[in-house]
């Protein structure tokens, strides 16, 4: 791979996935490496850098170095086989005993998790309002908290936590801060920059906005010894991000830039048109300036506020469930990012003890035409 110049933006870098040729051919897109396996050297050592499949790949290494660049990592980015994957690697760098502060509104399948496989680890999970900069400081007991985990924006609800001031609480605290930026992306949200320690992303949504793989990603602030804990986890464990995958994820960031700020562009139009909506109660964006995070939305986001939004409806839940059944534009789906619009009833979907409303809808805003994307809502929301 060509080293990458100080003089080009990221937008460009990402666009040519870092200015990779391939040595042997002159192509401008990189090959997918099949292999299994590779050849000793006389004195049996791998002077390639590549021993076997299960703990790397040339082509996912390829992906992890456009990752890195565009969440200025020092230490580097890690591909997983899920996003799922990814962030448990997290949780089992911890030790037996160590305690976890975690946002109380966050992906529903890792909270899930927290609150039932990692207590198994021997792990302390305590559930915080995030947004609630007392209320984390409260949570964390310095020399016991190890790990402050936030999502910001928060999935379904979109609330916004300050990533600075977080971190300096968990620093204070003598505990790392990882935030899931899966909903914000390198484009409109740095958290390292910010003074994150771990950056992670459901790398299955925008990072590669397509909808056609499976993936989960890790970025590092520094190489230290927790990071590689994570490291020999993924190694250890074979969780590692297969070549097609990878190929295929980059592909899709070589377009994140252009397809991101058309997403939030879409998401802030549909936001602003559904305030007005006689059967929306509530739009939850963090563009909108009545959104209670926007001001640290607006200081921490870049490009725009992000393609996800929800809103709650005049008429409760069954006319939230009814809406979501007569769209025709807009995709009646779980994921979000993708070129395609989806929307979703999530309480549904999460079930007893979710804490998303009844009355909500999680809407993830394509490429299609805005106009469109409204008019399609418009019309399920008045015959719901």
């Amino acid at each position: 791979m060509s080293s990458p110049s100080s003089r080009w933006s990221k937008r460009s870098l990402a666009a040519q996935a870092m200015g990779h040729v391939d040595p042997v051919t002159k192509a401008v897109v990189m090959p997918i490496h099949v292999a299994t396996t590779y050849i000793r050297d006389e004195d049996n050592a791998y002077s390639s850098g590549y021993v076997y499949g299960r703990p790397d790949n040339a082509t996912t290494r390829e992906a992890e170095a456009v990752l890195a660049m565009l969440e200025e990592a020092e230490a580097g980015a890690l591909l997983f086989s899920s996003g799922m994957a990814a962030a448990t690697a997290v949780f089992q760098a911890l030790n037996p005993g160590d305690h976890i502060v975690a946002s109380k509104v966050m992906y529903w399948a890792l909270r899930s998790w927290l609150m039932t496989e990692a207590t198994r680890w021997g792990l302390g999970v305590d559930f915080v309002e995030t947004d609630d900069l007392d209320a984390l400081r409260a949570a964390v007991m310095p020399g016991r908290t190890k790990l402050v985990w936030i999502e910001t924006p928060s999935n379904p609800l979109w609330t916004i936590t300050d990533i600075a001031a977080a971190a300096e609480i968990a620093h204070a605290a003598g505990a790392q801060l990882a935030v899931d930026s899966t909903t914000a992306s390198p484009i409109h949200t740095r958290p390292l920059s910010l003074g994150a320690d771990i950056v992670m992303h459901a790398a299955t949504k925008v990072l590669n906005g397509h909808s056609d793989v499976i993936a989960g990603a890790l970025a590092g602030r520094k190489a230290d010894d927790f990071w590689q804990k994570i490291v020999s986890i993924r190694k250890m464990g074979g969780a590692v991000l297969g070549p097609f995958e990878a190929y295929l994820l980059m592909r899709g960031m070589r377009t994140l830039h252009v397809r991101t700020a058309a997403q939030a562009k879409s998401a802030m139009a549909l936001a602003e048109r559904l305030s007005a909506h006689p059967k929306v109660a509530r739009v939850l964006y963090p563009g909108l300036p009545q959104h209670p995070g926007h001001d640290v939305a607006a200081r921490q986001m870049e490009n725009g506020f992000g393609y996800m939004l929800s809103i709650q409806l005049t008429d409760g839940e069954a006319a939230a469930v009814k809406t979501a059944a007569r769209v025709g534009l807009w995709k009646r789906a779980t994921s979000l990012g993708g070129v395609e619009s989806l929307i979703e009833h999530r309480a549904s979907i999460e079930g007893p003890g979710t804490p998303c409303p009844p009355d909500l809808l999680r809407l993830s805003t394509g490429l299609e035409d805005p106009d469109d994307l409204f008019a399609d809502l418009d019309a399920a929301l008045r015959s719901a």
